[in-house]
């Protein structure tokens, strides 16, 4: 028998639960998590809208169709911001309106804004502000050549997160990021050397590292390096990484803290304006399952 008696004890139990339950999810990594495991994924899809390659004109329906066709199988939505700003003012309003549209489909899907942001300090904190309050990001993709003292504006965002760039995906990545440098008193490539100091910049997963699925043997000694931290995975699909070698290199000792990117690969599956929304779907979940079965050969199946 159910017992409506108020009890002013019992009351204040349940609201400091509610309250404890609110606030717990409060860092970028378990906000990730969180996601990753509601839609059991670890596919981030990137939101590059290209007017030479979309079957519609519209970039706000064109990204909101994917959306709407991809919240359940994604734990992350990556647009870069430099297929807005080639757009103008009119191309940032779309940057702005397509992140309003994510939040109020998937509000538990992280966005992550990649633009390589930085510099000094005081342009850092224009830049923080931009991506973490004007457009409300979760996360950003930044460079740190300034050095991890000029990260702070970034940091200042409780429950937010920065990517380094680390080590990209491009074929002459090895030009400059492959440089022997002297750090610690041994002599290492030069993204090595910058994982190692990203590790001491940023506390509770604030900072993850960039490395492309196109070297899943320099992405081995990165995670090395960097056991705990979030590491954002571009180069898979268009660019032909290898997802199996790359996804068994990337995630960490419990099979997650690691978001595979795909952006060509799944909006541009078909060139039909009125299915294309269904075939991103059906990429995406390709996708998405192929990564699973990887996470399940080395026993990190989804709870």
């Amino acid at each position: 028998m159910f017992d409506f008696t108020f009890h002013p004890v019992r009351f204040t139990l349940l609201l400091l639960n509610l309250q404890v339950c609110e606030v717990y999810v409060t860092t970028f990594v378990e906000r990730l998590l969180n996601a990753c495991e509601t839609n059991r994924s670890l596919l981030c899809v990137g939101l590059d809208p290209d007017p030479a390659r979309m079957p519609i004109g519209d970039v706000v329906a064109f990204n909101s169709a994917i959306v709407n066709a991809t919240s359940d199988l994604v734990c992350a939505y990556k647009p870069n911001v430099a297929f807005y700003e080639a757009r103008g003012s009119e191309g940032i309003a779309e940057l702005e309106r397509t992140i309003a549209h994510i939040r109020d489909v998937a509000p538990s899907v992280m966005v992550l804004v990649d633009g390589k942001r930085g510099d000094i300090g005081s342009t850092n904190a224009a830049y923080a502000k931009a991506l973490f309050e004007t457009w409300g990001a979760d996360a950003a993709t930044i460079n740190g050549y300034a050095g991890g003292a000029d990260l702070g504006p970034f940091l200042a965002y409780e429950g937010k997160a920065v990517f380094v760039w680390c080590r990209s995906s491009n074929a002459g990545a090895a030009e400059l990021q492959d440089l022997p440098v002297q750090s610690d008193g041994a002599t290492m490539p030069f993204y090595q050397a910058l994982a190692r100091r990203a590790v001491e910049w940023g506390p509770n997963g604030s900072v993850g590292l960039v490395v492309g699925a196109t070297y899943p043997k320099e992405l081995a000694e990165v995670r090395a390096i960097a056991p705990d931290a979030p590491i954002l995975l571009p180069g898979v699909g268009a660019q032909e990484g290898s997802l199996r070698a790359s996804v068994e290199a990337g995630v960490d000792r419990a099979g997650r803290n690691l978001l595979v990117s795909s952006s060509r690969g799944v909006l541009y599956v078909s060139s039909d304006p009125v299915r294309y929304a269904d075939a991103a779907r059906n990429a995406a979940e390709r996708l998405r399952d192929s990564i699973n079965a990887v996470l399940e050969d080395g026993g990190h199946s989804w709870s």
